[in-house]
């Protein structure tokens, strides 16, 4: 279903036929100027390469005769290479990203789930 509905803001990866990557967006509903970064799921196999943002890079260029302007996920505080990923891609791209708690602890049934924390990077050229 999600490549069927969402195949144009989501991108997967493949070496030696084997699926090595997945990124998962859509553009919001409220703000259809903004694809937001549901997933994004690298193998173990290659993590370290620079994969990810390859990717977001080519789902941002596929997507660059859209009226896309901004670009948002949410990361948890603790998880390091999603925050250094975002981090990272608005410097590539030359623009400025900014944060904000967007759930809060205590939204999640699971006492022990973190904050997510929003990127929001942009705008985009």
């Amino acid at each position: 279903m999600w490549g069927k509905y969402f195949n144009k803001t989501s991108i997967v990866a493949v070496v030696d036929r084997k699926i090595v990557g997945f990124i998962s967006g859509f553009l919001q509903p409220t703000a259809p100027d903004t694809l937001f970064i549901w997933q994004v799921v690298v193998d173990q196999s290659q993590r370290g390469k620079g994969l990810a943002t390859t990717l977001l890079l080519k789902l941002i260029k596929r997507l660059e005769n859209t009226n896309i302007r901004f670009l948002e996920a949410t990361v948890t505080p603790t998880n390091k290479p999603s925050n250094n990923l975002f981090k990272g891609l608005a410097n590539k791209l030359e623009t400025e990203y900014t944060k904000y708690e967007c759930f809060s602890e205590d939204q999640f049934p699971d006492p022990s789930h973190e904050a997510e924390i929003a990127y929001r990077i942009g705008p985009l050229k």
